[in-house]
């Protein structure tokens, strides 16, 4: 069994999935509703939106899709995309990439269970945790 976030946004996903590819790196699949077999049931001008998009990166997968057509956007609530990074050098990195223009809610720093840790939300509204737990120990 594998677990994949599939993350909803109001009009930016195929941008902040091109957004991740930058971050992350990986293939990149962005559909639009103007490109499926379901385009003639869409409202025109919900075509341009991203039906479906995924990134594979690292042996991980990261889906998205815009919301559909009536129904309201929210936000992402609820949860954060947990990242474990290769080293504190790529924690580093991660989090200056996805907090630039975005909210920081938990600079990057040493923590009990971490030699870097940090919560943020980028400039699409998407929660994130970066960690590299390093010669620290995690809880049991």
């Amino acid at each position: 069994m594998k677990l994949h976030a599939y993350l909803i946004f109001d009009g930016q996903c195929a941008e902040a999935f091109r957004f991740y590819q930058q971050v992350f790196g990986g293939e990149l699949m962005v559909m639009p509703f103007a490109d499926s077999p379901a385009c003639g049931d869409v409202p025109a001008e919900h075509r341009d939106r991203t039906m479906h998009a995924s990134l594979s990166a690292g042996g991980e997968l990261l889906m998205g899709s815009d919301n559909m057509p009536g129904d309201s956007h929210g936000g992402i609530k609820g949860c954060h995309i947990s990242i474990q990074a290769d080293d504190l050098a790529h924690a580093e990195r991660l989090y200056r990439e996805l907090a630039a223009q975005g909210s920081v809610q938990m600079e990057l720093q040493k923590t009990f269970w971490a030699e870097g840790f940090a919560m943020l939300t980028d400039r699409f509204g998407v929660p994130w945790m970066i960690n590299f737990s390093g010669d620290c120990q995690a809880l049991a």
